[in-house]
């Protein structure tokens, strides 16, 4: 569809921004072509806005089915699927335009879908409030104030905190490595919380930070990892021989680990398309 694939790029980076994963925005982009290959594009008269506003929904459905998968996967006893992003270097971000920066990736991940999703589109695509509002089942003027609270929270984060996450990460990665205890400790939040999930039985949960901290060896060992962000948060994927065999998830306050997710079910992180 010729139409479709003129908006291609632009489609591709709202679902970027959304979904936070490139690979999701390629499913999104999918299923979106597939609606409007269904419906046609005859008697549209902006085709751009329509298919931003197809594409924008398909997001939604697919960050709402996220929360409940978690939800879903958690009360199950296990870790659902990580969203994974490789980690862009400074430079990088600096020089792509088009690039979605760790910041506001990490914040993005903070907001609720449709906060998200009006602040990605009016603040970063220019799309107007009136052509928001249907999307998100409000009107302009709520569109407007979920999109004033989203630019609230990304104006106030601290542009420095996925650096100095990132840098925390590798120095817990460093002192597992080294085997050495105390700098572990001082890394960890006395209340650090750790969520293993190997596939096989229930999840291992581990709490407070000398538990961890001896668990650490899970960490370290021939492993290669590779900086990563996952679900929005400074991680890493682990290599044997590259191939991927575990995705941890770091969550740092105050600078400070407070709780770390790791998956190492071999058959999902295959499935997860690294």
């Amino acid at each position: 569809m010729d139409e479709f694939e003129a908006h291609r790029p632009r489609l591709h980076a709202l679902a970027t921004r959304m979904l936070g994963s490139p690979a999701e925005a390629d499913d999104a982009l999918q299923e979106a072509w597939l609606r409007v290959d269904r419906a046609g594009t005859d008697g549209i008269d902006n085709v751009g806005g329509w298919l931003t506003t197809v594409v924008s929904r398909v997001c939604l459905t697919m960050l709402d089915s996220r929360k409940r998968r978690r939800e879903e996967a958690l009360e199950e006893g296990r870790l659902p699927d990580p969203v994974i992003t490789r980690a862009p270097d400074p430079e990088s971000v600096a020089l792509a335009a088009d690039a979605v920066g760790a910041a506001l990736l990490v914040v993005l991940e903070t907001l609720q879908p449709a906060e998200r999703l009006a602040f990605v589109l009016h603040d970063l695509f220019a799309v107007p409030f009136e052509d928001i509002a249907p999307i998100v089942d409000r009107s302009p003027a709520a569109a407007r104030q979920l999109a004033s609270r989203a630019r609230r929270r990304v104006h106030g984060a601290d542009p420095d905190a996925p650096t100095a996450d990132r840098e925390i990460v590798e120095a817990f990665l460093a002192a597992a490595h080294d085997g050495d205890f105390a700098a572990l400790l001082e890394l960890l939040d006395p209340q650090v919380v750790l969520r293993a999930d190997d596939g096989v039985g229930a999840l291992r949960m581990l709490e407070g930070a000398h538990a961890v901290a001896e668990s650490a060896t899970f960490f370290a060992g021939t492993r290669e990892a590779h900086p990563a962000i996952v679900d929005g948060a400074a991680g890493f994927v682990a290599t044997e021989d590259g191939v991927p065999v575990a995705v941890l998830a770091f969550t740092i306050r105050a600078g400070r680990i407070v709780a770390i997710d790791g998956l190492s079910d071999r058959e999902r992180i295959a499935r997860l398309r690294l």
